[in-house]
């Protein structure tokens, strides 16, 4: 099981994983071996509850696609098992954040001394500006 919050987890065969070569330069090594990791899970097929499912489908997030699954390939080591850790780390950072909800912004006025501060620095600025022109 993969602990995504203290109520929410994720059985294991739920996700899907890949083993691919990685691109770019790396010779004879990256040539022969299979090493990035591609983690796929598909969000509708999911035992997540439903809220998760809503929200992760709402997301603007590249790693979701429009057909609801995330995919997420991670080719930054020359370890498959370090690969796949790190994308599993994402992935669990991915669903966990959705579980935190924004504290509401409420709006404030500025203060009369920071009203003031601030027309004053742009008097300020005016003003040495002012001096850099000719003179008549």
């Amino acid at each position: 099981m993969i602990k995504i919050s203290q109520r929410v987890q994720i059985a294991d065969h739920e996700l899907e994983w890949q083993f691919i070569r990685s691109s770019g330069a790396g010779g004879q090594h990256l040539n022969k071996v299979s090493t990035a990791a591609q983690l796929i899970f598909d969000i509708r097929q999911s035992s997540l509850p439903e809220f998760y499912q809503q929200r992760l489908l709402a997301k603007a997030d590249h790693r979701i696609t429009k057909s609801g699954k995330i995919i997420i390939k991670c080719q930054a080591s020359r370890s498959q098992d370090a690969n796949r850790q790190t994308a599993l780390e994402q992935f669990i950072a991915l669903v966990a954040s959705i579980g935190h909800t924004a504290k509401k912004r409420v709006a404030t006025k500025p203060t009369k001394a920071s009203q003031r501060r601030r027309v004053d620095t742009k008097k300020q600025r005016g003003a040495t500006k002012a001096l850099r022109q000719k003179q008549f």
